[in-house]
């Protein structure tokens, strides 16, 4: 046990610390209130869009979907990897470093020892990890977060969709925290490009299609929509990944500030205890005193 003074500067110092993570807990729970507002604004659009994608697309040719949707031997790589710009909010960023990681390790082993994989980061936590690595590291893009809309997210799909097209890389995967509450958020990887239409199993069995009339004809149209789809899906998973941050971070705040107040309790606990063991060692000193005076 160490002196009064040590325990009570401890006493002080978790307290200030408990002040701030309790702090930081309100204002992650004002941020994700906004957060999660945009994100469920967006779903209902994002899925509406794909469901009109798929149902132009069951009937028609998979080449109709034009140079995104083309399969090529994979040859080269990209994986975009997005965290966030700060820590302090559990395994949010570890988690998806973490899927990256086992998916280069396991699927594309034999690519990433030729170099032939590489890594975008959004977030600087990703961007920390992965520019150290020289040869995997292929960019990054760490003011999205600062300013979240579709205006200054639809450049950057653009430029993934044009590396694509040009066949700089043949297949990209999209690595993100899917947002599902303040408590929970789940890594989710999914295939941006090539974009498939749907599969003879995804179709849904004796569902009623309407039957459209199209102007133009379905192939323009699809041709319109993958552009918009792959800008909008990009978009889409910055924003989940913005709320589940928030949320993580809301979360970590949480369980730091009652372990502070836990901690908080064992140290008055341990200073009582200090003091009462300074109180009673005085009164002997004094009493050993009086009867030495009185002999």
């Amino acid at each position: 046990m160490g002196s009064l003074k040590e325990v009570r500067t401890r006493i002080a110092s978790v307290s200030s610390t408990q002040q701030i993570t309790k702090a930081m807990k309100m204002v992650s729970a004002a941020k994700l209130r906004r957060a999660q507002d945009a994100i469920i604004q967006m779903r209902p659009y994002a899925n509406k869009l794909r469901e009109i994608l798929e149902n132009l697309s069951q009937n028609l040719e998979s080449s109709a979907g034009g140079a995104y949707t083309k399969v090529r031997p994979v040859n080269n790589v990209l994986i975009i990897a997005v965290t966030s710009n700060r820590g302090l909010c559990g395994g949010f960023n570890a988690n998806v470093i973490r899927t990256v990681n086992r998916m280069i390790a396991t699927r594309y082993n034999e690519l990433n020892k030729t170099g032939n994989v590489k890594v975008w980061s959004i977030g600087k936590k990703a961007s920390d990890f992965y520019s150290k690595q020289k040869t995997m590291f292929a960019g990054q893009s760490n003011t999205l977060f600062t300013e979240l809309n579709f205006a200054n997210v639809a450049p950057l799909a653009e430029q993934f969709m044009k590396e694509f097209v040009d066949g700089k890389y043949d297949h990209i995967e999209l690595v993100y925290n899917h947002f599902k509450n303040a408590a929970v958020q789940n890594v989710s990887a999914e295939q941006f490009l090539p974009l498939q239409p749907p599969t003879s199993k995804e179709k849904p069995v004796n569902k009623f299609i309407p039957d459209y009339i199209f102007e133009p004809v379905k192939e323009d149209l699809v041709k319109e929509l993958i552009p918009k789809a792959l800008k909008i899906q990009l978009y889409k998973s910055l924003l989940e990944s913005h709320a589940g941050e928030h949320g993580a971070r809301m979360t970590s705040m949480n369980k730091a500030t009652d372990n502070a107040q836990e901690l908080l309790k064992a140290l008055k606990l341990s200073y009582n205890k200090a003091r009462q063991a300074a109180i009673t060692g005085e009164i002997l000193e004094i009493v050993g005193g009086a009867e030495a005076l009185n002999n």
